[in-house]
C-alpha cells in the first residue's frame, strides 16, 4: 500500500468536520518552536512510534495527518505506520511550508535552523575541511570530502539521511520548552476544531 498525500487545504477541510482528526508533526523540537501549523502535535521522527497510535483514543479509526517541514521525513513516519497495518494515514503535501504559503494558521516562536539547512551547513563544511587538510596536511583527508558526497548521494538516491538522523539528535535541536498547548503530550490525542 502506498502512502496517501494530502494537501493542506484537505487537513483544513477535515478539521471543519464533525469528526475528530490527528495532525502530528514530526520535525525537531526546535524546528517545531520555530513554527508550526496551529492544532499539530509533535511526536519528533527520531521518537516516533506507530503503535502509540494504535492504542490512542479512537485508534485508527481517526484520520491520522503526518505534517514536516517539507513532507521526507512525513513520508518516513508515514512509511512505517503502513509497515505497521495502519491505514488512516495521510502526509500532508508540501508540509509547514505549504501549510503557511496557503494562509492557514500558524504557531510561531523563537526561530531555528531547518534540519535541511544544518545538514547543508555540516556537509558543506566537512567537504571545505577534507579539501583544506588534504592539501595541506595529507593527501588522506581528501577522503573525508569523498565520504561526505557519497553521504549526500546516499541520501538523495534513498531519501534518508543518516547526517539528519545524528543532528536531529543534538542539544540544541532538543532543548528548551515547548509551547503552552502543543508538545510532546499524548501525541495521539484526537484534534477537533
Amino acid at each position: 500500500m502506498s502512502v496517501q498525500t494530502v494537501s493542506p487545504s484537505d487537513v483544513v477541510a477535515s478539521r471543519s468536520g464533525a469528526r475528530p482528526i490527528r495532525l502530528i508533526d514530526v520535525r525537531t523540537p526546535a524546528e517545531f518552536r520555530s513554527i508550526h501549523a496551529e492544532g499539530a502535535t509533535l511526536v519528533p521522527l527520531d521518537r516516533f512510534d506507530p503503535g502509540v497510535l494504535e492504542g490512542a483514543e479512537g485508534g485508527d479509526d481517526v484520520p491520522t495527518y503526518l505534517i514536516c517541514g517539507s513532507g521526507a521525513r512525513a513520508r518516513t513516519a508515514a512509511e512505517k505506520c503502513v509497515a505497521a497495518g495502519l491505514k488512516n494515514i495521510a502526509v500532508v503535501e508540501g508540509g509547514t511550508s505549504a501549510w503557511e504559503a496557503a494562509g492557514f494558521p500558524v504557531v510561531r516562536g523563537r526561530g531555528a535552523i531547518s534540519m535541511e539547512r544544518q545538514v547543508r551547513i555540516v556537509a558543506g563544511s566537512l567537504v571545505v575541511a577534507g579539501v583544506l587538510l588534504g592539501w595541506f596536511v595529507h593527501r588522506a583527508f581528501f577522503g573525508l570530502s569523498a565520504f561526505v558526497g557519497a553521504g549526500l548521494v546516499f541520501a538523495g538516491v534513498t531519501d534518508t539521511c543518516g547526517m539528519a538522523l545524528v543532528l536531529a539528535r543534538m542539544p540544541w535541536n532538543q532543548a528548551g520548552p515547548e509551547p503552552a498547548g502543543d508538545g510532546c503530550g499524548p501525541a495521539a490525542k484526537a484534534v477537533s476544531s
